[in-house]
């Protein structure tokens, strides 16, 4: 049998939807490579999948693991000294055969080919989604209307590695002539958690010329506390915003100047600030000099960033040498997902089983559990690209969707997660899907290199396996549904595949529902209606202005900070901190 599930002599060289059809017995429109409509109805993902999802249900994993002895081959799959072992699935052949013949009904290889080759694929902003770009090294040859894309990125690529150079050899240094220790990287959304998630993840490969810091909150308080600890003089302020109009990310950088300033004199800003955004004016505006301004794209989304000039504070930790080699990892990834056939392609496998999941068996929730610290920000990273991504409600036509998209994405590194919430996945009602991230090198020593693997392999065996006791209070159900992703060690190009196996995983899952994963409306909505809300919260106007629901609330709170010696009315202040 194949991957597909279909006899040798019936299939392709990849599953063809045409012989799945006829071998499991579906009706002749699934055999023309797309959904036609039945009875002028278009069978949703849910109702595709839902006769092999009641069948699985009432088989355990282990019987399924009895019943085939070579199922670890079968269901799993090695690209670029990644294992990725999804045995401990719930999915037979029948199953894996259906989502393969739906990738085909989707249209996957042309979405695709769409997205590598710089189609509009953001249909709702009429704008291609270009971060793999960003990849493409100088000696590859780009033709067609993306070889001036690629030559601007080029350019600021060079531009990034001479401004990480100078800092690093101290020819570019602070207004008093001292070098850069320390860097603070300024954003929120993708402008933070990428950047933030890659230094942490890379920290055996830092440079030791400068420490990195990241400011996200709008409350100020990360700032404050780098300001007591930090001397102005060696630091540089990093102002990622891909608009240079995001409230929060301009509220800390005001701070953040005015400190500098505060400290050094109104003259020394320009030698402190460099900058990462599409809008080049409100850059000059604040004070940044044209040597450190560096170029982003409408074609970037946030969340797909890190490969861009908002990778600066990554590049000034690890050296560019190591954040080529970070795209070139993510680069091999492209190329795999692009090529390789869907039995074998890693990112197109880990789509459908997050489909399967969620659709088949009715995982609301997936959890992302690394068994390494440096990970640790790897699930806030992921809940940004997943959920920001896939959190949609209508197709790329505007209709509503016929399936439950994007899972609830969280996560801790999991070997402190197995004394706070494995107890619920162990024996919880809830229904949580699981990614497990193994390398096999990189504790503090071979010891603890041992006390990772085993715990590890002990979770997913008794997620899989259970324990059925004659207390009823020490049943564990087993059958949980975990996947295994597993690599030598972390490194810059492992990083980088890791990450791009991520991205076009969820593109996939958004291919399979046919919604936009580039796009987030409700993001911009928080933003609009935060404005109004502010001038009636600081006196610019009355309360009777803000939301008519949220009327009494302002009130109240206003009420509130005047006895407490709150701000007054009128003072919003971005004053910086001294």
């Amino acid at each position: 049998m194949s991957a597909c599930g279909a006899p040798p002599a019936t299939r392709a060289s990849t599953c063809c939807p045409a012989d799945c059809a006829r071998w499991y017995g579906w009706p002749s429109s699934a055999r023309t490579g797309r959904l036609s409509p039945v009875n002028n109805t278009t069978p949703s993902v849910q109702q595709w999948l839902e006769s092999h999802a009641a069948r699985l249900k009432s088989r355990p994993v282990p019987e399924l693991f009895a019943t085939d002895p070579e199922r670890f081959a079968r269901y799993s799959r090695e690209f670029g000294g990644i294992l990725l072992d999804f045995s401990r699935q719930r999915l037979d052949d029948g199953a894996l055969a259906a989502l393969l013949d739906l990738a085909g009904h989707a249209g996957l290889r042309a979405r695709i080919t769409a997205l590598l080759d710089g189609a509009l694929v953001n249909d709702s902003e009429r704008r291609a989604a270009l971060h793999t770009l960003l990849r493409v090294p100088g000696a590859t040859p780009v033709t067609g209307p993306l070889a001036p894309l690629h030559m601007e990125v080029l350019a600021v690529r060079a531009r990034l590695a001479a401004f990480v150079r100078e800092i690093h050899d101290g020819t570019r240094h602070g207004a008093t002539g001292e070098r850069f220790t320390d860097v603070i990287n300024i954003g929120i959304g993708g402008s933070d958690l990428g950047p933030a998630m890659a230094v942490a993840a890379l920290h055996p490969f830092h440079t030791g010329h400068l420490r990195c810091h990241f400011v996200s909150n709008v409350d100020g308080l990360q700032l404050a506390d780098l300001a007591a600890e930090l001397d102005p003089a060696h630091t540089l302020v990093i102002v990622c915003s891909k608009t240079f109009t995001t409230q929060e990310t301009l509220a800390n950088a005001h701070r953040a100047r005015a400190w500098i300033a505060a400290r050094l004199g109104e003259a020394a800003v320009p030698a402190h600030f460099a900058a990462v955004s599409t809008n080049t004016l409100a850059m000059d505006q604040f004070g940044v000099g044209a040597d450190a301004r560096f170029e982003m794209w409408d074609w970037v989304g946030g969340r797909y960033s890190v490969w861009s000039a908002v990778g600066l504070a990554l590049e000034l930790a690890i050296g560019t040498a190591h954040f080529e080699n970070f795209l070139a990892g993510a680069r091999q990834m492209d190329l795999h997902f692009r090529s390789a056939a869907w039995r074998d392609n890693l990112p197109v496998l880990l789509g459908l089983l997050a489909v399967w999941n969620r659709n088949g068996l009715g995982c609301p929730s997936h959890a992302v559990l690394p068994y390494h610290q440096r990970l640790a920000r790897l699930p806030a990273y992921l809940q940004q690209l997943e959920m920001e991504s896939l959190g949609k409600r209508v197709t790329r036509t505007g209709q509503a969707v016929a399936a439950d998209t994007g899972a609830v994405i969280w996560g801790e590194p999991a070997s402190n997660a197995q004394h706070s919430f494995f107890q619920l996945l162990h024996q919880g009602t809830a229904a949580v899907s699981m990614d497990f991230l193994l390398p096999l090198q990189g504790a503090a020593d071979n010891s603890a290199d041992e006390l990772v693997i085993g715990n590890c392999l002990a979770q997913l065996q008794a997620l899989m396996a259970g324990h059925q006791a004659e207390d009823p209070q020490r049943r564990h159900p087993g059958s949980r549904p975990a996947t295994l992703i597993a690599f030598a060690r972390l490194d810059p190009a492992m990083l980088g595949r890791l990450i791009a196996l991520y991205e076009h995983k969820v593109f996939v899952e958004s291919v399979l529902w046919d919604i936009n994963p580039f796009d987030q409306w409700g993001v911009e909505l928080g933003k609009r209606l935060c404005g109004p809300i502010l001038d009636a919260l600081d006196g610019h106007a009355p309360p009777e202005a803000g939301p008519v629901e949220s009327r009494p609330l302002l009130a109240w709170i206003r009420r509130c900070r005047q006895d407490t010696g709150g701000a007054a009315a009128g003072s919003r202040s971005t004053e910086g901190i001294s």
